[in-house]
C-alpha cells in the first residue's frame, strides 16, 4: 500500500500532524525512525499517525484479501473503519485535568492522548484490534464518573468472551496507570470477526 492510499485511509493531513505528511511519516517509519526527529517523535498527532502505519503494516495482504472477497458489497471495510476511527484520534479533543496534591498545579492530557492510551492496550492481547473509542461523561471535571466504550475486531475461532476481558483489564491499567480518571465502567463491543483465506475455503 502506497503512501497515497494511507492518506486516503487515514484521512490525515499535515494539519493534523504538526505540519508533516503521511508520506514523510511513512519514510521515517521505514527508515526505523532513524536519524531521530524531535519534531515528530514529540508531536501527539504524529505518534497516534505512526501507530496507526505501524497497525496496517502489520495487516497481512492475506488478511486484507479476505476481507475484500467477504465483503464486496459492504461500504467500508472493517479495516478502513478502524484507520478511520484511528484518524478522529490523532485531533486533540477535550483537555482532561490530572488530579495532583500539588498547589496550583495545572497538569493535564488532551483526549486523543487517552484514547491513544486505551488503543494501546490491544498490544497485550495478540488477535485483537481496536477501532472506535469514546469516553463519556464530563472528563474536563476532576473525578466525575467516566465510562469507557471501545470497539474490537477479534479472529475467527478466538473465545470473544476471553479477549474482551484482556482487553478490558488492559485498558483499565493503563488509564489507572497514566490518567485520574474516575472510570466507572469499560464497556468492550465487538463489531467484526477476522476470517483468514483458509478459513472461507474450508467453509469455516
Amino acid at each position: 500500500m502506497n503512501a497515497h492510499e494511507h492518506r486516503r485511509l487515514l484521512g490525515l493531513g499535515p494539519e493534523d500532524l504538526d505540519g508533516h505528511t503521511i508520506e514523510e511519516l511513512s519514510e521515517y517509519l521505514e527508515a526505523g525512525r532513524l536519524p531521530a526527529d524531535p519534531l515528530i517523535d514529540e508531536s501527539a498527532g504524529c505518534q497516534i499517525a505512526l501507530d496507526a502505519l505501524e497497525r496496517l503494516r502489520g495487516l497481512t495482504p492475506q488478511l486484507l484479501a479476505a476481507d475484500t472477497a467477504a465483503e464486496p458489497e459492504a461500504d467500508e471495510l472493517w479495516v478502513q473503519r478502524i484507520l478511520t476511527d484511528i484518524t478522529l484520534d490523532a485531533r486533540a479533543g477535550r483537555r482532561i485535568p490530572i488530579a495532583s496534591a500539588a498547589p496550583n498545579a495545572d497538569a493535564g492530557i488532551t483526549e486523543g492522548a487517552v484514547r491513544g492510551l486505551i488503543r494501546s492496550a490491544e498490544r497485550a492481547v495478540p488477535g485483537a484490534l481496536l477501532g472506535k473509542c469514546t469516553l463519556e461523561g464530563d472528563v474536563t471535571q476532576v473525578g466525575e464518573p467516566v465510562r469507557v466504550r471501545a470497539e474490537m475486531s477479534v479472529p475467527f475461532g478466538a473465545s470473544i468472551a476471553e479477549l474482551a476481558e484482556q482487553v478490558r483489564t488492559q485498558i483499565r491499567a493503563h488509564l489507572t496507570a497514566h490518567t485520574t480518571l474516575n472510570v466507572t465502567a469499560v464497556d468492550v463491543v465487538i463489531q467484526d470477526i477476522q476470517y483468514t483465506p483458509r478459513q472461507t475455503e474450508n467453509g469455516q
